[in-house]
């Protein structure tokens, strides 16, 4: 179908069957991962990773071999990265919070926000001031004298403060598409930035990014079981689409970032449309891709896409609540194998 000019037509088009797509412009990209972030940091409660890697030395090392450690140096010297920032009058792209919130980790220093890394350990599990000791400290006794119950209330507590565990899939996967989908349109518009990575939580998990070694003490750098992955899946998918509709929520213009937003919100339901056929005991799927029907991938909607967005998030829960993957075979056959995930994941060596 062709675009229409007028502001409450579709953005994508109601033939859900065959649509067609249109884009205004092709956007250069950026060889870094890590786009905007919806929702930045506190940066006062920031301690750093190096505090992290006190203890985590050998999850330190494999977050230095990725791009995201790598970011902080590489970015700023990127050419195209440049011409963003000037397109945005953006003079010093480490200064600049379009720029900090999402390729970099801020800590408050001197009544300033200061970059310190790239994206980093609090990037993805909160910012640690209020939990780094809670969870660390063995409810005041040792590993081996503290008791079962002193260890979950002590889990409990850390994450009442705000720390984000590997259990948490809806909180880590939020943080991954708050960057992997650009949620300013004028940094798209604007700026030429891309308007989102081609995110996936499964590849992008299990690749360069993988720091499982907590719990062997070093000795291997374990990868997602069958049943994690599934719900790895199946969680990043939802929160693609939840991000997606916001995203075309807040659009104004009929301009590049209204049509690509629109492009992953159709994408991400018809991935979850087969995700339903395929699964169909897990029927919060298929109520998730009615919730996503809803509401026309149009301009001026932004009440209605957030309503949807919203019911889809509360889906996404109920799901990571109810359900472990065990029943979710039916997506085996979906998953990205691993020669498709992004970067190889460093083999563990015991340093912890």
């Amino acid at each position: 179908m062709r675009l229409s000019r007028h502001n409450n037509q579709p953005l994508a088009g109601a033939d859900f069957g065959s649509m067609r797509f249109v884009l205004l412009l092709a956007l250069p990209l950026i060889a870094v991962l890590g786009v905007y972030r919806a929702a930045a940091l506190d940066s006062g409660k920031v301690v750093g990773p190096n505090a992290c890697a006190e203890c985590h030395k050998q999850e330190a090392e494999a977050w230095k071999g990725s791009h995201h450690f790598k970011t902080f140096r590489e970015l700023p010297r990127n050419p195209e990265a440049k011409k963003i920032a000037e397109r945005m009058g953006i003079r010093r792209i480490r200064s600049e919070s379009l720029c900090v919130n999402c390729h970099y980790t801020a800590q408050r220093k001197d009544n300033k926000d200061e970059a310190v890394s790239g994206i980093s350990c609090e990037s993805c599990h909160g910012a640690g001031k209020e939990w780094i000791k809670i969870h660390s400290g063995f409810s005041g006794k040792t590993a081996k004298t503290e008791t079962r119950s002193e260890a979950q209330a002590r889990w409990k507590l850390a994450e009442s403060k705000g720390m984000i565990r590997r259990h948490a899939l809806y909180q880590l996967a939020k943080n991954c598409y708050g960057c992997h989908v650009v949620p300013q349109q004028e940094l798209v518009n604007k700026g030429q930035h891309r308007a989102g990575s081609m995110f996936e939580l499964v590849s992008w998990s299990q690749g360069e990014v993988l720091h499982n070694t907590w719990y062997s003490r070093g000795k291997e750098n374990i990868p997602a079981d069958a049943e994690r992955k599934r719900m790895l899946y199946l969680v990043g998918l939802g929160v693609e689409l939840e991000t997606a509709l916001r995203a075309v929520g807040k659009a104004t213009v009929r301009k590049a970032y209204a049509f690509e937003m629109a492009q992953r919100a159709d994408k991400a339901r018809r991935r979850l449309a087969a995700v339903a056929t395929a699964v169909p005991n897990v029927p919060e799927i298929a109520q998730m891709v009615e919730l996503s029907h809803s509401a026309a991938l149009t301009l001026n909607n932004g009440k209605d896409l957030a309503a949807a967005a919203d019911g889809i998030s509360q889906l996404i829960v109920t799901i990571t609540d109810k359900y472990d993957g065990s029943t979710m075979a039916g997506l085996d056959s979906m998953i990205p194998q691993p020669s498709q995930f992004k970067g190889a994941a460093r083999k563990a060596a015991a340093v912890n």
